[in-house]
């Protein structure tokens, strides 16, 4: 009885940490984006009001070229009014050359910049640039701008090849930092208590390396599971480590990395090259010569050749569309305050907004944090099945059998 009631306070405790941890992520997330809203809102007022002016003297000085700029800006004005859902949402999941905290405020990141066109660097920061809440630019730095966060060349047909540190790759290279500390530690725990019982950092993480070696390697791989570990821990606890950071909405998280399509398109590749890499003869000739008669060759050879890039293709949209997935819902629900509350103008309805938010938002919340390793897992364990059938050893399988 004592034992299953410290179970129960436990559990209470990890379940009363992980709501915490998720209405403060939330609260982190709704304020500033409030704030900014009712910026942007006073901002509009203010302008619509310039524009009456103006259009108030044309109207005076009899001048029927400047009313009608007035009535397009007028109408401009009015398309732009109000709050865009859609925007918001496309503007946080993607990739950025800035981190954004709160109104024009910015962490910068280093711009590398090769103009093709020209032969020159451009190098700097993205500070450098003067930025407005909404990623654009007011200015221009040596023919480039800033364009929704994004460094861009002012000339659209200027070819550039870009090495900037964006929210992305500083996201991939703080998880491979974190991962190289932790781990050490780990391994120097390993060897300090040799023999003993796993604790701290240690016992929390031995238990699931024990898993992806017992449930995920051995199965596929067999005898040769020792030598594809490392890969397969790598590729785990990476994609892990990138979907739980991007949970965080602040800084250093905040950024959608695992659901950006290139970034899951170059761990795919990276599966690819292992399965070509260590394919071996019975793997080619089941794809080539597949035990079929020679009139359905035509037929089976293009599909098994197929194949081989299909699979991790699947693996490039699965991870891709869960995440993206995820943070698309989760920045929907926060888009409630402002739709219900008609960008500060309805105080009920931005208050039923709000609440639906906190409910389903901390329930989403709750759910990414499982979704972040199901995921990691997922890939994990698709990848060593696509290894092991192509480093199978067709005698040994059909001996076990």
């Amino acid at each position: 009885m004592g034992l299953m009631a410290k179970k129960r306070n436990t559990t209470t405790r990890w379940f009363s940490a992980i709501m915490l941890m998720s209405m403060l992520s939330l609260v982190f997330f709704l304020v500033p984006t409030m704030v900014q809203a009712e910026k942007d809102a006073h901002y509009e007022d203010h302008h619509h009001a310039t524009e009456e002016v103006s259009s108030h003297e044309s109207h005076g000085e009899g001048s029927h070229k400047d009313h009608s700029e007035d009535h397009s800006s007028d109408e401009h004005a009015a398309h732009e009014e109000g709050f865009n859902a859609g925007e918001m949402i496309m503007h946080h999941i993607g990739d950025a050359n800035a981190f954004h905290i709160v109104g024009d405020i910015y962490i910068p990141l280093p711009v590398i910049i090769y103009n093709k066109t020209e032969g020159s660097w451009f190098t700097g920061l993205s500070t450098d640039f003067d930025l407005d809440h909404h990623g654009n630019s007011t200015n221009e730095v040596e023919g480039f701008h800033m364009h929704h966060g994004r460094v861009l060349p002012i000339d659209e047909e200027t070819s550039i090849i870009d090495f900037s540190i964006t929210k992305n790759v500083f996201t991939m290279l703080l998880a491979s930092l974190l991962l190289i500390v932790i781990f050490t530690t780990v391994a120097k725990g390993y060897r300090r208590r040799e023999g003993q019982a796993p604790r701290g950092v240690q016992g929390f993480f031995e238990p699931i390396v024990i898993f992806i070696r017992d449930q995920v390697a051995r199965p596929y791989l067999g005898k040769k599971t020792d030598a594809y570990m490392p890969f397969l821990l790598t590729l785990f606890f990476f994609i892990w480590s990138l979907n739980l950071l991007g949970l965080i909405p602040i800084f250093p998280g905040s950024a959608n990395v695992t659901g950006n399509i290139m970034v899951t398109a170059a761990l795919a590749l990276i599966i690819l090259v292992v399965i070509l890499l260590r394919a071996n003869k019975d793997y080619w000739k089941h794809i080539l010569m597949p035990d079929v008669p020679l009139l359905l060759y035509p037929i089976v050879v293009p599909i098994e050749v197929i194949g081989i890039f299909t699979k991790p293709f699947a693996l490039m949209v699965r991870l891709f569309a869960n995440i993206a997935a995820g943070h698309i819902i989760i920045l929907s629900l926060v888009s409630l305050v402002f739709i219900f509350g008609n960008s500060g103008e309805s105080l009920s309805g931005g208050i039923t907004g709000g609440l639906v938010t906190t409910a389903f938002g901390l329930f989403m919340n709750v759910m990414e944090l499982l979704v972040a390793a199901i995921q990691a897992f997922i890939f994990t364990n698709l990848s060593a099945v696509f290894i092991g059938l192509a480093i199978e050893d067709h005698h040994e399988h059909a001996e076990q059998h």
